[in-house]
């Protein structure tokens, strides 16, 4: 089974740009391990600073209209890292949740009407 986004030839060599793939590296989770490792290696002293300046620096009391634009800033700036679907992957995912909805909706209406009927036929 070959995937679209597949490009690479037999000798390994890729020719589509390197696109995301929503996964995280290896390298970053290392990277992160090791900087925890470093906050618990530092003195009790310099982790109490540290949290107190992060008190200090919120940025909770300003501007709100500030604050709302820097918002949507953010916003714009993730929706442009994430991986959109392409039309044909769109359409497969509309139907196949769509198919699932009806099924569901007809098992349910069955579900009910065999327990009416069963009730009417129980207590007449």
């Amino acid at each position: 089974m070959s995937d679209e986004r597949d490009t690479r030839h037999e000798d390994g060599e890729d020719t589509a740009a390197a696109r995301p793939s929503g996964k995280r590296s290896a390298r970053r989770g290392r990277a992160a391990s090791s900087s925890s490792a470093a906050v618990i290696d530092r003195p009790s002293t310099q982790v109490k600073a540290t949290k107190q300046s992060g008190k200090a620096g919120r940025s909770g009391t300003g501007n709100p209209f500030k604050r709302l634009v820097k918002f949507l800033k953010e916003v714009i700036s993730e929706l442009r890292k994430v991986i959109w679907p392409n039309r044909k992957q769109m359409v497969t995912y509309t139907s196949v949740v769509l198919v699932f909805v009806i099924f569901m909706v007809a098992f349910i209406s069955g579900l009910d009407l065999a327990f009416i009927k069963g009730v009417n036929w129980l207590f007449g």
